[in-house]
């Protein structure tokens, strides 16, 4: 319990906090409505689906200013900036923003599902007192005419309306439709699958919430919901039964009614600027005004491609190049046709204009603040540990003082050999660096290869004491197969014994699962001895 507070409690307390204030919202307002005497007559036409309709909107409305909270990346990089003087628990909560984000858009899915329920009820409810169905009250409610001396409160003004003409017709039913379907659409393209195979749906899709809060500025503007005024004074439990007398006697003026003003807040961030790209595979882009950090990301845009498409990669090169880099891999038709436009241009060429937004931060950005490092990347994920390790060479090269790490472990994982290729030669420049330095203890660098054929397998028998792997030329044989975590984090909890360890993970979520559950595992509550703190990139 110890081990699982230190590295969750913080996120455990926020989502405490963030639902206690959904829970409040949503009871305060139900008993507003349900209890409230300027709603008395307004819960006779539509008893308890009032209640029902106005409470999730008040959550709504929370939930909606806090949806684009977590995606403002240039507002998380100022926050990271800022909290460098604070715990590493307060920053690590930035890198769940992604976490966050959908928990927020789960519960507004799920309040404007009740939200619009409950109104649909409350339509038919509506249209039923004014075609007289109900009782003698609900009928003469229903008939209050706007004069200049009264004010109506049921919007359905006539008796032979269709509900579905008065949904679409109606300021309130209108923007309601479009908010839904486009809530609808930008969720569903939002599933993993989706995401994952078909980016271009993700991103134009998400675009939707354009509409979205556009609609939501506009859905409260019909005031469909209406309450009673407090002049001229009509007491409601004394003349509800004297629909008869409105009017005519002092105790019973002609009720009026009003909508309340509608209500939204919306928080937006951007920023871009535009650099250009010199090579293939790897893309160097010059600095231009640019400031980065290890293990930051960016977002690019290639016009030529596509003018709004914008894709996140890592950037691989250090904070102290004079350019930097990213490394792209086919993963898409946009990867695909800008690998294509690059291996078409003549030698020596300059390559298309390229859009830039960010730098923004990542957990990765810590990794200098422990003494030990755990690194751990799958695949192409190990693009922002290429910005560390380039970045710890330099400091080596220049004596750096401020440098506090003092080991790390670096994993690996690859599901195909010659995606080690890129990598290795920047791993053989580390092993010499160290060597030469006698600090050939300073990183600690395991490769495993998950896949493979026979081919492999019949060269390690034929070779199997040469000096050097056979799959990336570096002195460290490769793995094949799988880490096995248990036995990895007992022994760096044994050569640490008094250490805090950053353990960092750019790879798929079920691999983060289990290194979240080994650090909390591995971690001793006491505060003299090792602690492991987990720290995922999200994207």
């Amino acid at each position: 319990m110890g081990n699982w507070i230190i590295n969750h409690g913080l996120t455990a307390f926020i989502l405490v906090v963030w639902m206690g204030i959904n829970i409040f919202l949503f009871v305060w307002f139900y008993l507003f409505y349900d209890l409230g005497e300027r709603f008395f007559y307004t819960r006779h036409l539509l008893g308890s689906a009032l209640a029902w309709a106005r409470a999730p909107a008040a959550v709504l409305n929370f939930n909606c200013l806090l949806i684009l909270l977590p995606v403002c990346r240039n507002l998380l990089s100022l926050f990271r900036g800022s909290f460098v003087c604070c715990g590493r628990s307060m920053r690590k909560q930035l890198d769940k923003n992604l976490s966050f984000h959908k928990l927020v858009a789960y519960m507004i899915a799920l309040m404007t599902a009740v939200h619009m329920i409950a109104h649909l009820l409350n339509v038919e409810w509506y249209n039923n007192s004014r075609q007289g169905v109900y009782d003698k009250l609900s009928t003469a409610l229903s008939n209050l005419e706007d004069t200049k001396n009264t004010t109506y409160l049921n919007p359905i003004r006539i008796t032979d309306l269709i509900p579905t003409y008065f949904v679409f017709t109606t300021i309130a039913g209108l923007t309601g439709v479009i908010i839904t379907l486009a809530l609808i659409l930008i969720i569903t393209s939002s599933m993993e699958v989706i995401r994952r195979s078909y980016f271009e749906v993700f991103w134009y899709t998400h675009h939707l919430f354009i509409i979205f809060f556009a609609g939501l500025v506009f859905h409260g503007a019909g005031r469909i919901v209406r309450s009673q005024n407090s002049e001229p004074a009509h007491d409601a439990t004394f003349c509800k039964d004297r629909t008869e007398d409105w009017g005519k006697i002092p105790e019973c003026p002609i009720p009026q009614f009003s909508g309340g003003f509608p209500q939204v807040c919306l928080f937006v961030g951007l920023q871009t600027f535009t650099v250009s790209v010199t090579s293939v595979l790897e893309l160097q882009l010059m600095k231009r005004g640019f400031k980065m950090e290890v293990g930051q990301y960016v977002f690019l845009n290639c016009p030529a491609i596509s003018q709004l498409e914008w894709h996140p990669f890592t950037m691989t090169s250090a904070p102290e190049e004079d350019f930097f880099s990213v490394h792209i891999r086919s993963a898409g038709d946009w990867t695909d046709k800008l690998i294509e436009i690059m291996q078409q241009l003549p030698e020596g060429a300059q390559g298309p204009k390229m859009g830039v937004d960010g730098p923004f931060g990542t957990a990765s950005e810590d990794v200098f603040d422990y003494e030990v490092s755990m690194l751990v990347g799958a695949g192409i994920g190990v693009t922002p540990f290429a910005s560390i390790l380039k970045s710890i060479w330099y400091k080596f090269k220049e004596s750096n003082p401020k440098l506090r790490t003092r080991k790390i472990y670096f994993y690996w994982l690859c599901r195909e050999t010659h995606a080690f290729e890129w990598f290795a030669d920047l791993l053989q420049v580390l092993e010499k660096e160290m060597d030469e330095r006698g600090m050939v203890d300073f990183l600690t660098y395991k490769l495993y290869l998950t896949k493979w054929d026979d081919g492999h397998v019949n060269h390690i028998k034929v070779y199997p004491d040469t000096d050097v792997d056979m799959v990336t030329g570096l002195r460290q044989q490769t793995n094949y197969g799988r880490p096995n975590w248990d036995k990895e984090f007992e022994q760096v909890r044994k050569e640490n014994p008094t250490s805090v360890v950053g353990t960092f993970l750019c790879g798929p979520e079920a691999l983060g699962e289990v290194l979240a559950k080994k650090c909390g595992k591995y971690s001793d509550v006491d505060p003299r001895k090792t602690k492991f703190y987990f720290n995922k990139e999200n994207f």
